[in-house]
């Protein structure tokens, strides 16, 4: 999308789990951590969301100190950080991660219009089984458009 730069991607969470829905969500830093995030010194792939007291919270995100911050003004990189979602859409995904067993991953940490958002995925946890068929599916759709691909009639001049 135009305006949008991904700063953190977690590609292993749509190998580990099946995203049934995304939503987007705004997250709530301070200043040392949105200057280390622009810095690029993000990663969300141990990273998890759940219901805290009404309010949705991003778990074990790691964010680096700002490398131009003094160690008193710098933030803890592993601290819980606040979701800014709206009420229904928070109260939804608490009874869906509740009642269904779901669990909520973030896909993707980006800045919109210099707004730091989080792409969130309600997810269902694939079983290994699951991982190898989907491994297997890929893999025959990459040979399929290969195979299109080389096709005499299918060549573009």
């Amino acid at each position: 999308m135009m305006g949008e730069k991904i700063l953190a991607s977690n590609r292993r969470a749509r190998f580990d789990y099946e995203i049934l829905e995304t939503v987007e969500a705004g997250l709530v830093l301070t200043g040392t951590e949105i200057k280390a995030v622009r810095e690029g010194r993000a990663n969300i792939t141990e990273a998890f969301a759940a219901p805290e007291g009404g309010e949705m919270w991003l778990f074990n995100s790691h964010i680096a100190p700002y490398s131009a911050a003094s160690v008193r003004d710098n933030h803890r990189p592993t601290r819980p950080r606040k979701l800014l979602l709206h009420k229904g859409e928070a109260a939804d995904l608490s009874m869906q991660v509740g009642a269904k067993g779901f669990t909520i991953v973030p896909l993707r940490l980006y800045l919109r219009r210099r707004v730091a958002k989080v792409e969130l995925g309600v997810a269902r946890g694939r079983r290994r089984y699951d991982k190898r068929r989907v491994l297997i599916e890929r893999e025959r759709e990459k040979e399929a458009r290969d195979a299109l691909g080389r096709h005499p009639m299918t060549r573009q001049a």
